[in-house]
């Protein structure tokens, strides 16, 4: 992906490699956010795509995804296969029910034109919101609502 290793001290940088998971793991801090998802290279377009967040390293089975100072994780269903998460996924189990993935700082409208033109259902377009964002609210894979929003321009 680059020409240079990275290191989660270096969050401009994507991985050349998949990172060591016992290194990666121990670095991380604060809150952080695993999606379980059916496809992961399906979920790493749209939300580079459609919302521009930045992959810094995926396979078939695991990503690290990265938008202002955070990062994230997307994990494939095979890597928990005996996980009891599985149980509430699996078939025609629940995926993205009751959770908004908020991504601030990025332009809904554009990014509702993005899906749009990528095939993506909008759940709702963009809003001005009375808490003073505007935002959307896009269907991305295996249903997680995803929602671009930022402080409307000044009129």
């Amino acid at each position: 992906m680059t020409d240079k290793p990275a290191t989660t001290d270096d969050p401009s940088s994507n991985f050349d490699a998949k990172p060591d998971a016992h290194a990666y793991g121990r670095a991380l801090r604060g809150w952080g956010v695993n999606i379980l998802v059916s496809d992961v290279t399906a979920c790493c377009r749209f939300t580079a795509e459609v919302l521009g967040i930045q992959t810094r390293y995926q396979d078939r089975e695991f990503a690290i995804l990265r938008h202002g100072n955070a990062d994230w994780m997307l994990h494939s269903d095979s890597t928990y296969d005996n996980h009891p998460l599985l149980s509430l996924t699996a078939g025609d189990g629940i995926r993205g029910g009751g959770i908004e993935l908020r991504v601030y700082g990025v332009d809904p409208d554009a990014a509702v034109d993005r899906a749009v033109a990528a095939g993506y259902e909008i759940f709702q377009p963009p809003t001005d919101k009375p808490h003073g964002l505007r935002e959307a609210y896009i269907v991305g894979p295996d249903y997680y609502i995803w929602v671009p929003s930022r402080a409307p321009a000044d009129s």
